[in-house]
This record gives structure tokens, sequence and C-alpha cells, in this order.
């Protein structure tokens, strides 16, 4: 399982909201909300996208 509190706090660090992290990946800001809240699975293809935003690798993002 990924680390949603460390994706949490990253995205809060950088100033971004819900929507601009939603918006640059191309889902819903509900549909993100509920991946950073551990209620949504996260697949590896938008493990990869939200990585990008944040200029990081999946594994370094998302692996405690």
């Amino acid at each position: 399982m990924y680390s949603t509190e460390k994706l949490k706090k990253l995205r809060i660090k950088q100033k971004l909201t819900i929507y601009d992290i939603s918006s640059k990946i191309g889902i819903s800001p509900s549909h993100y909300s509920l991946i950073e809240n551990g209620k949504r699975k996260l697949s590896y293809e938008m493990a990869i996208k939200i990585a990008k935003v944040f200029h990081t690798t999946p594994d370094k993002l998302f692996l405690s």
C-alpha cells in the first residue's frame, strides 16, 4: 500500500490544491481525493502521472 500521508503533505508543501493536481493528470477532483485518502486503488499508470506532477518517480513518492 502506498503512503497517502506523504502524498498529501507533498501537495500542501508545494501549495497545490486537489483541483490543481486532478486537472494536470486528467481526473476529477473527487477521484484524486479518494486516491489521496487511500479510498481508491492507485494504478501504476496513475502513479506515474502523479509522480510527474511532483517531478519524481513513483517509487520515491509512494513507497515508504
